[in-house]
């Protein structure tokens, strides 16, 4: 693991000062009487966060918090790509068996959504397995490098993912994710199911059983009626669908349009991912600090604060693994769905049957999109369930069960 090294953000002097530069000549939109957030991010709470982000918001101080995580980075070659230097924090467990578990974030998230599971998943006990914990920046992402042509989609960014499990020396793991982390570990899934044993997954993107592929589920679904949580969560997706997946469109089709604001104007960037810290949230009590801190690493990001949104392109204009196809059954993956009220896409436990041999399900009254850190204790109960020795994906990899061997007796 020489090439593995241990990581400092430190953002130069002259790109704060840039960024002051801009804060201070933002011009604002006019803004209907009454819009609300109707009409997306008010202009009240844009002009509040851009005025506290020039004047009062102090990156330096957040930079420190971050460079308290155990972060690092490496070089990964991707096939048919130059390398890339990779971010990631590792919380390595005192336990020697601890169950490798690859977290992975999606967009708008970061990095940073693994921090509050890294005190809840460490240690383990008699009774609660332990886990070595590994959160890249995915490519193009805060501060990691991206890909300079074309093709960088899911099979690529699976490959990342694996081949860095692997330089750490676990050639079996598991992973978590939502969003972009569900399909990219879903991925995993399909392309190395030797070495990726598990995932549990909080954005679950099932379809309603068919009677020729999942016909003991279909007979369930048909005989079954639907819950009022079932009943509110076509109404969550609906919602998505009509009102707030307009991004999306954009992202999937044009990202370099919409990356000229993006990389030239932070009070864009600012609005654009502000919307969805609202809107895909739980009532989540965000402060000031916390939302300048995301849109901050965004905006240093080192490949740029347009190259996120290609994820999107990527995974829809592709003859590999198109983001559809991580919506099927992916065999031989033990899999673990947790369920938050506040997602985008909230179906029927029957359809989230039909993506692989579910061994765990959860239910939650509260939480919504950034499952990880809105609910970080839900995330962890449900891997120490999962993962635990009455568990249904207990053992799963080869040697470490995440327990701390027993001492033999003489």
């Amino acid at each position: 693991m020489a090439s593995i090294q241990p990581y400092t953000v430190s953002i130069p002097d002259s790109e704060l000062e840039r960024l002051a530069k801009k804060l201070a000549l933002s011009a604002f939109p006019d803004e209907l009487d009454g819009a609300g957030w109707d009409y997306g991010a008010p202009l009240a709470d844009i002009q509040r966060l851009t005025q506290y982000w020039k004047d009062g918001f102090e990156w330096r101080k957040q930079e420190a918090k971050i460079n308290n995580l155990p972060n690092f980075q490496t070089t990964i070659l991707v096939d048919g790509f130059d390398p890339l230097n990779i971010h990631f924090v590792y919380q390595k467990s005192d336990v020697e068996s601890a169950i490798p578990l690859l977290f992975c974030h999606g967009w708008p998230g970061n990095f940073l959504e693994v921090s509050r599971l890294l005190p809840l998943l460490a240690s383990g006990g008699k009774d609660v397995p332990a886990f070595h914990i590994v959160a890249p920046s995915l490519p193009n992402f805060a501060f990691s490098e991206g890909p300079k042509k074309k093709g960088f989609g899911l099979a690529q960014y699976a490959e990342t993912c694996h081949k860095l499990m692997q330089k750490l020396g676990y050639t079996e793991y598991i992973t978590q994710g939502g969003d972009w982390g569900c399909m990219i570990t879903r991925t995993m899934g399909m392309l190395y199911p030797q070495h990726c044993k598990a995932s549990h997954i909080n954005m679950i993107r099932g379809s309603r059983p068919s009677w020729t592929s999942n016909p003991i589920l279909a007979l369930q679904h048909a005989i079954t009626p639907y819950t009022s949580r079932d009943r509110q969560g076509f109404e969550r997706m609906k919602w998505f669908l009509e009102e707030g997946s307009g991004y999306r469109s954009e992202q999937s089709t044009k990202p370099q349009t919409i990356g000229y604001a993006h990389a030239d104007s932070p009070v864009a960037l600012l609005a654009w991912i502000y919307e969805k810290l609202h809107d895909w949230t739980d009532n989540y009590p965000w402060t000031d600090d916390q939302i300048l801190t995301w849109i901050s690493i965004y905006w240093f990001s080192t490949a740029g604060p347009a190259a996120s949104s290609r994820i999107y392109y990527e995974a829809t204009h592709t003859t590999s693994v198109h983001r559809l196809w991580t919506e099927k059954w992916v065999p031989n993956v033990k899999l673990g769905l947790a369920y938050f009220p506040k997602e985008l896409v909230i179906v029927p436990k029957s359809w989230g049957r039909t993506l692989g041999p579910v061994v765990y399900e959860s239910e939650y009254e509260s939480g919504g999109h950034f499952a990880a850190w809105e609910k970080p204790e839900a995330i962890a109960h449900d891997l120490k369930e999962m993962f635990g020795r009455k568990g249904g994906a207990y053992g799963v990899v080869d040697g470490k069960d995440g327990f701390a061997k027993r001492n033999a007796r003489l």
